[in-house]
């Protein structure tokens, strides 16, 4: 069997996708920005609806809608024809993608989805087609030609409507203003909707596990409640309960370095004083940040003003599957 050449068969497969995808960008003008406010006016949900590899592609933009802000779902044209067009409603627009413009199952639909007076927004290869010619707006997707040598598979085509679908997904996403935070309200079960969503005082140590100290107390003391409370420090509070510094496993070094008497030198003296600290709402990850950054593995968590509230540690953050 002669081997053959894989690399070059796939390097003129890219090519020709980016050729397509590239050609795109002639094509954004006014018909997509009619198309973009016509999905930013709808007041229900968008109907993605295609058929074969359309259909796959329509899932995708479909879920690439839904997560960024504009409510969307996938809808078989098939199916529709046989009752789940009565998912749609008098509130929604409908997303269409053929690349012939002349798919049976969609252009069915047409004249139903026309009677309820809802907008439809087409993606075709052609522009002279029933899908495109009945469409309140059309995007054109057309390719010079499929990285399929038979001329047969959807390929550069599909991937064309793909990116298109992303374009009017960002378009939208900001229009509305649609921020990070907002995303990760639809993603909670995910890494970054963790890293979004969790605030420090839903992971940090309260009441008597904050290791605490007065300033007058012998580094001995300090050392007992360092060891009780597991957190490598303690911090150290003022009468008034106000934290005026910490002390650390790196402060113990320095002061045994030193020849530090245990029993009879205040941790006051041998505290580092004003300490970095991190509010309670403030969000998990601005915490994991700052212990970066400083190269610290805990924090004191304190309110307005400055009593300690809990401890922030390191271990906690990557128990809640932030980083």
């Amino acid at each position: 069997m002669t081997q053959f050449d894989f690399i070059h068969s796939g390097l003129r497969t890219i090519d020709i996708e980016a050729e397509a995808v590239a050609a795109l960008r002639e094509r954004v003008g006014k018909a997509f920005t009619h198309a973009c406010q016509l999905m930013l006016n709808c007041n229900g949900r968008i109907i993605v609806t295609g058929m074969g590899k359309s259909g796959h592609i329509g899932k995708k933009i479909a879920a690439t809608l839904t997560s960024t802000g504009t409510p969307a779902f996938f809808m078989h044209p098939g199916e529709a024809s046989h009752g789940d067009l009565g998912m749609i409603t008098a509130r929604d627009a409908v997303l269409a993608i053929s690349y012939s413009g002349n798919s049976d199952e969609i252009v069915s639909l047409l004249p139903l989805i026309k009677r309820l007076g809802i907008p439809i927004i087409s993606m075709t290869g052609k522009a002279r087609s029933p899908l495109a010619e009945m469409s309140d707006a059309n995007l054109d997707i057309s390719v010079a030609s499929e990285a399929c040598p038979l001329a047969l598979a959807p390929t550069a085509s599909t991937t064309a409507s793909l990116v298109m679908g992303d374009a009017l997904a960002i378009a939208l996403l900001e229009a509305r203003g649609f921020t990070a935070e907002d995303f990760a309200f639809s993603h909670p079960g995910g890494t970054l909707g963790r890293k979004l969503l969790l605030l420090v005082t839903d992971i940090m140590h309260t009441g008597d596990a904050i290791p605490r100290v007065r300033t007058d107390a012998p580094l001995a003391q300090a050392l007992l409640e360092m060891t009780d409370k597991g957190f490598g420090m303690t911090t150290v509070v003022d009468e008034q309960g106000v934290l005026v510094g910490v002390y650390t496993d790196g402060d113990l070094r320095r002061s045994v370095g030193q020849g530090v008497r245990l029993t009879d030198t205040a941790i006051g003296s041998l505290m580092t004083p004003n300490p970095k600290t991190i509010g309670d709402n403030t969000l998990a990850a601005e915490g994991l940040k700052i212990m970066e950054d400083l190269k610290i593995t805990a924090l004191v968590v304190v309110n307005e003003q400055r009593q300690p509230l809990g401890i922030l540690h390191m271990h906690d953050i990557l128990r809640a599957g932030i980083i």
